[in-house]
């Protein structure tokens, strides 16, 4: 049941025995798989019911990155792990239509998430990868959404492509090898220098990279983009041709950007000591190095120079950080954090973390919580002692 797919049961999950058998299993139950193949493979053939299970599994996974089109489309492992979440392959589609971008080379294209994001936005799509299953899978997946006559897919090494045609080139390499994630930039497949050559020959271009991209890295005349979605930091961008010589951070599902020329970023704000709110930065916004931009736009501070929380006395609304209001500071002690929250009667809280060792699953568990209320603890440094900071989420001004 866990064979590895190829290319010969993927072409059979697409005869009409096929997606019979997928329709059958789109609601299926993982804990109740071996009575259901057992049962199938009364109808269907062994191998025919493998492949189907495999793909229903991956389907169920991709639902969180590709939400009712999962149920449509068809994965690989690596496909599902690899692929850019929706909201994010659509707002970069977005912005490749704002830029006036009406073709677009899309290299080392995976299953196809950004072409047909791109495709939706009416972008004609050249979607290129070296390896035939996931060709083949793209090549579906355009089918199955009804775009196919906007997303050209072709197996190819993408070194050897001309894009001279294109309005605009986005590349996507590997960022995974035989040994999980790869951190040196220049063991991508392809490497970074050779990405960076091809987006500097189109009129546009973005090229992905993985959030920890050392700064240094960033070419001096792009566009770096860091994004998350619903707080989560999902990826970097290289953008060319617009913006350049800037650091961002957009925020989705909102979509707000919080955008600083290079040369003019402002320096770390001076730590101060903690006041009655604190600001969590999201995760964009900190990889960007913006957090200055934050602490200066809510009249703040750091708690610590090596931490990016900020501290304010007053509250001011951003969309770039979390806001709480601070009831008590404590020096770290597990003992008199689990008496104070006694006498408040805490029995939810949510643990955060910055610059602490402690597991907050661990701390949780010995709180032994009970009561109506909640709170917030933050397990962190203030001036860089070991220190508990409780609250909870600000109102909103």
């Amino acid at each position: 049941m866990n064979a590895p797919l190829d290319e010969t049961a993927f072409r059979a999950l697409l005869t009409d025995g096929g997606r019979a058998l997928l329709a059958e299993l789109s609601d299926h139950d993982p804990a109740q798989e071996l009575a259901l193949a057992t049962r199938l493979r009364r109808t269907y053939a062994p191998e025919l019911v493998s492949a189907a299970l495999a793909q229903a599994r991956l389907r169920q996974r991709a639902a969180a990155k590709f939400g009712a089109d999962a149920a449509r489309m068809f994965f690989t492992p690596n496909g599902v792990e690899q692929a850019t979440r929706t909201s994010v392959a659509a707002y970069r589609a977005r912005e490749f239509k704002g830029l006036g971008v009406r073709s677009l080379a899309d290299l080392c294209c995976g299953i196809g998430g950004d072409a047909i994001a791109l495709a939706r936005e009416s972008i004609s799509v050249l979607a290129v990868d070296r390896d035939p299953l996931t060709c083949e899978v793209a090549r579906a997946n355009a089918e199955a959404l009804g775009l196919a006559d906007l997303i050209e897919v072709r197996e190819a090494d993408v070194t050897d492509v001309d894009t001279s045609a294109y309005d605009a080139v986005f590349v996507d390499p590997a960022r995974r090898g035989g040994r999980g994630r790869i951190f040196d930039p220049e063991a991508y497949s392809p490497p970074l220098s050779w990405a960076i050559e091809a987006a500097r020959k189109a009129p546009h271009a973005a090229l992905k990279i993985a959030p920890g991209v050392p700064h240094e890295a960033v070419p001096e005349d792009v566009y770096a983009e860091w994004i998350s979605d619903s707080g989560d930091v999902k990826e970097a961008v290289l953008w060319f041709g617009t913006r350049p010589g800037t650091f961002g951070a957009t925020l989705l599902p909102a979509g707000a950007s919080l955008r600083s020329p290079r040369r003019a970023m402002l320096p770390d704000p001076e730590p101060r000591p903690v006041g009655r709110f604190l600001y969590e930065p999201d995760g964009a916004v900190i990889r960007a190095h913006l957090v200055a931009e934050v602490a200066q736009a809510v009249g703040g501070g750091l708690i610590d120079p090596m931490i990016a929380y900020v501290t304010a006395d007053e509250l001011h609304s951003t969309p770039y950080a979390t806001s709480y209001e601070i009831t008590d500071r404590l020096p770290f002690n597990i003992k008199k954090l689990k008496a104070l929250l006694r006498e408040r009667e805490v029995g939810i809280l949510t643990v955060k973390k910055r610059g602490s060792a402690v597991e907050p699953e661990e701390l949780r568990k010995k709180m032994k919580l009970q009561g109506r209320n909640s709170a917030t603890v933050f397990l962190t440094r203030v001036a860089g002692a070991p220190t508990m900071l409780v609250g909870h989420p600000a109102p909103t001004p």
